[in-house]
Order: C-alpha cells, then structure tokens, then sequence
C-alpha cells in the first residue's frame, strides 16, 4: 500500500525520546530511530545501517551521532557517516542513511518522511494540548491498532457507533437517528451530530453532573489530511447553551505502521470550568482508555482481519447515510495520493531527460 508521504505525522509524544536513549518505531513501513543531540534537538534516521543492515537502535549514541552496534561506523544526525574504524578509515560514498525532518510541537514529535520541503507551520494546531492553554489536559495516550489506518479513520468520522460500541460510557440508546451535518472547509472534512435531550452517558455526566438527568450532546469531529482529528464534544440541559463544562476537545491522532496496523495516539483538554477531583479525573482517563482500547480496537481488529488483503471498495461494501463522512475522506485521500505519485513521476521524468541529455 502507498502512504502519503509529503505531510507530518506524529511520531511518537516527546517524552519517549529521553536524552541519551534511542527510541525507534517503525512508521509508514520504515524503520526510524529518534535520539536528542546533547543540545536536546530531537533526529531522526533511517534505522538501518548500510554496512551490513543492523539496525542503528541496537547501538550506542556518541555525542551527536549514533555508533552502529555490529562495526562501528558512525552517523551524524543529518546521516553522514562520519568515521569508519576500519583500514585506512576511509568512507565509503554510499555509507549514509536517510535523515527525516522532526519537529517537537503540542508534546509530540512529527515526522515528515516525504520529498518536498518541510514546513512545520503545516503542522496541525492542537494548541490546547500546550501548557498554557488554560486547558486541563489529559496525560497523552498510546494504542496499537492492528488494522489499516483508513479504518479507524473511519471510527473517528463516523460517530454513530457509540450508541452501540459505547452505549452508557460516550453513547446513549436516544443518539439513534441523530441529526447529522457533513461539510468541507478547505481540505478539513467535518461531521457534526445533535442529539436533543437524550440520557446523558456516563462520562459526560462525570463533567457535567447531571445525576443521568437529560441533556442536548454534540459530537463535532474535524478530520485534518491525511490523518489527524479533534472532536468538540459536550453537553448542556436541554433548550440552554454551551458552558464553560461539560464538554472537552479530544485529539485524535493516526500515524500508519503498516498496510495492516497503525499508531494511534490520544489526548483530552477539558475546559477549566470543569471540575474533577485528582480521582475522577484519574477515572476519566481511564475511561476514555477503555471506550478506545477495550472496545474499539477489538472491533477494528476484527474488521482488519475480515477484510484481509482485499481492497476496501472491491469487498463492495454497503452505504449508509452515516458513511457521508467516511467516503468523502477516502475520496480525499485517494486524490492526495495520485496527486502526490503524479509528482514523483514528473520529477524522475525530469531526470532521465536531464540524464539522457
């Protein structure tokens, strides 16, 4: 399967890549290992070394470089090698590795693994992941989804699902039939939903305090290409307005592994008219962690096993009015994609005629 390529993606929350240690992951089927130089400036390498094809992470950092574990060359952060021990030490040409622009932003590292110039004021806003925001965030979460990322892509846009996989926890039976918005601004897709006095489910009433009383809920997901999210998600007493509680931004975030699985992290920032005690915000996290690991996954999981190799839409899959959603962002996906490839190929068009020249 082909990834796009020229965009950020999140590698990994910043905290993993602790100075003096290497952190390694393998991303769009690439193998990367991430370090910080001594000035704590995080890099990223190809985590395969051209001699004999070690992997970088089994050896050692030496001041700004990594010393391969096998023969000890070594390479710099922009993946030159920079010392070969052997003979006469001289370097061989081809004795480098594929450096990634990597840029610490919102608690995360992104990655750009494309050709085209990185700009990381493309990176997506998750300001209210920041310190200062005013937020209350929730400590960031990590989970292995073992299906392909377009899949769970699916999960966040289509919403409609937590009257069922979430009943009680994000859902409630009366979310049936919810009144459902799908529009475009710019290259964003949005999916708003509004539920009008339905039972309010069990984590919302944990924010607001509604003692399962009824309330109006909204979920507005926005999908960022290729594959980040943030959903605007609350609830207030029915026919009033939206508080400064009872409602949170949660971040979404997908990165490919592979054709077949896909890193998923996640986070919550709670307006600060919320109020939780240190236990409840403690049972928050932990069951958002439920409603995405213990109930989501499995069912992603399964849904990636059933489908196999087979390509999405050859399975001919049925068509709901909840999929408006999902099928305009694998529309979007499809065409950044051959948009991408039609790129590269009139690149490398461009150097065989400057070669044969």
């Amino acid at each position: 399967m082909a990834f796009i390529k020229n965009a950020w993606y999140v590698a990994c929350w910043d905290a993993q890549v602790k100075p003096g240690e290497m952190f390694h992951r393998t991303l769009l089927d690439q193998q990367v290992v991430f370090y910080r130089k001594q000035n704590g400036e995080p890099v990223a390498l190809q985590d395969r070394c051209p001699h004999r094809f070690i992997p970088l992470h089994l050896g050692t950092i030496r001041g700004d470089a990594i010393e391969c574990g096998y023969h000890g060359l070594q390479f710099d952060c922009s993946g030159k090698c920079v010392k070969n021990p052997h003979g006469d030490g001289k370097i061989p040409a081809a004795a480098k590795v594929r450096s990634y622009p990597v840029h610490e932003k919102h608690g995360m590292l992104w990655i750009w693994m494309g050709d085209e110039i990185a700009n990381p004021d493309q990176i997506p806003d998750y300001r209210v992941l920041e310190p200062n925001s005013g937020y209350r965030t929730s400590t960031g979460g990590y989970i292995h989804i073992n299906a392909n990322y377009e899949l769970m892509a699916e999960n966040l846009l289509d919403l409609s699902h937590i009257t069922y996989l979430h009943d009680g926890l994000l859902g409630s039976p009366e979310q049936v039939g919810a009144d459902q918005v799908v529009k475009e601004e710019g290259t964003h897709i949005l999916c708003n939903r509004w539920m009008p006095n339905v039972g309010v489910p069990g984590i919302f009433d944990m924010l607001y305090k509604r003692d399962g009383k009824h309330v109006d809920m909204w979920t507005n997901m926005r999908w960022i290409p290729p594959s980040s999210f943030i959903l605007d998600s609350g609830v207030h007493v029915p026919g009033g307005e939206r508080e400064d509680k009872g409602w949170y931004y949660g971040v979404h975030i997908l990165t490919p592994e592979t054709e077949r699985t896909t890193h998923y992290h996640f986070a919550a920032a709670l307006p600060s008219g919320t109020v939780m005690s240190e236990d409840e915000a403690t049972q928050y996290a932990e069951l958002r962690r439920f409603a995405f690991e213990e109930q989501d996954k499995p069912m992603l999981d399964a849904q990636q096993s059933a489908l196999g190799d087979s390509n999405f839409w050859d399975m001919k899959p049925v068509l709901l009015s909840v999929d408006a959603g999902p099928v305009r962002m694998r529309r979007a996906l499809e065409r950044m994609l051959e948009e991408e490839q039609r790129s590269v190929e009139a690149k490398s068009g461009k150097k065989e005629q400057v070669t044969s020249v």
